[in-house]
């Protein structure tokens, strides 16, 4: 793309909703909340039940009809308060934990309350134009049922559900707090591959650099430092959101699924570990490119420079001989000290010869100190 018609990228942002003084834990809608999806997953070692819900009443109506599954409420969209505030009322979920969901602001963590834990983390996407879109994932963790909450209607959880419907492994098995090591894992699965992506991009950007520098180099390697720095906000919490999980002394993280949570954080060390590279290379590509522009430019005023060395002393003579002092006065008696060439015969000749030996002798002597090279 020209560097002229070339569009500014911004990524999107997250507003903070509500006033400056409000109560805590006051539940704040965006305006653009799209109504709740909610799907909910029974499961155990023998079946799986899956069915649609409306609103809170049907999701307890299957809770009794499966009372010997672990349930997995997943909830897309969040253009409901009264969903909000009925599933706080029914499962006596903390306001300020209801508000942590509808603000869709949040940096990862993990909290403890006394029968339940609730955990944070972002959902990172690559929209148009390698646009970096930010949406917030939240889960409430009981006994037996894990309610997590999207912002959006795209279904990123496809290869766990596909592992619910198999069987397979311990997903039936570890409960909830299992269910919610795969969602975050799967969660961290796709910064991998975001960051692949910006790799992608970064290698094209630096191939380019050696092809045909251009202003869109430095304009591509910042859109991709910002998007690195943005992926930094997101990895760091994470990473200890992760921790806080293998720390945290709740029944409801079972050493069988801290041993996974280990795996987990080894993934965010990874990732964290690719970023600061990431980092380093762009930082690499805008410095090499601003060098390579300095560079040309210091070629360019070499040529000026040679150019003007050697027309110095040419235009010194030419004004010399330009003054016209004349060699008579008025009556025809000759002035001593001024200019005697000027009635030589073939003088023009002999100036033009002496400026152009000047110059070639200023010309050879640059070629032999090399001022030549890689012009």
């Amino acid at each position: 793309m020209d560097a002229k018609n070339k569009r500014h990228v911004r990524h999107k942002t997250k507003k903070r909703m509500g006033n400056v003084g409000d109560s805590p834990g006051m539940i704040h809608i965006a305006e653009d909340a799209i109504k709740p999806h909610i799907n909910v997953f029974s499961y155990n070692q023998d079946e799986l039940v899956t069915s649609k819900g409306a609103d809170i009443a049907g999701i307890i109506e299957q809770f009794k009809k499966c009372d010997r599954h672990t349930h997995w409420v997943q909830i897309n969209g969040l253009g409901d308060s009264k969903l909000i505030e009925s599933i706080g009322e029914q499962l006596h979920i903390n306001p300020l934990v209801l508000e942590d969901i509808t603000s869709c602001h949040q940096r990862p963590k993990f909290e403890e309350y006394d029968d339940y834990v609730f955990a944070v983390s972002r959902i990172i996407t690559l929209g148009e134009d390698n646009e970096l879109i930010n949406n917030q994932f939240s889960a409430i963790v009981k006994k037996k049922l894990i309610i997590s909450f999207e912002e959006d209607n795209t279904d990123r959880f496809e290869a766990v559900k596909s592992r619910l419907k198999a069987g397979k492994g311990t997903i039936r098995t570890g409960g909830p707090g299992y269910m919610c090591y795969a969602l975050t894992d799967t969660i961290i699965d796709q910064y991998f591959e975001i960051l692949a992506s910006i790799g992608d991009l970064l290698d094209t950007t630096e191939d380019q650099l050696y092809v045909k520098a251009d202003k869109s180099i430095m304009y591509d390697a910042q859109h991709l430092k910002r998007s690195l720095i943005i992926m930094r906000r997101v990895s760091w919490p994470e990473r200890d959101k992760v921790n806080d999980m293998i720390r945290t002394d709740s029944p409801l993280i079972t050493d069988e699924v801290k041993t996974f949570l280990r795996d987990a954080y080894d993934h965010c060390i990874q990732i964290m570990d690719l970023i600061e590279s990431y980092k380093e290379i762009t930082s690499s590509v805008i410095d090499l490119y601003l060098s390579m522009v300095s560079n040309r430019m210091n070629e360019i005023m070499k040529v000026l420079t040679i150019i003007s060395v050697i027309f110095i002393p040419l235009t010194f003579i030419a004004g010399i001989y330009g003054m016209n002092f004349s060699r008579q006065d008025v009556h025809g008696n000759t002035i001593p000290d001024n200019m005697p060439e000027l009635y030589w015969h073939h003088a023009y000749v002999y100036a033009l010869l002496g400026m152009f030996l000047i110059a070639v002798v200023q010309v050879v002597v640059f070629w032999r100190k090399g001022w030549f090279n890689r012009l």
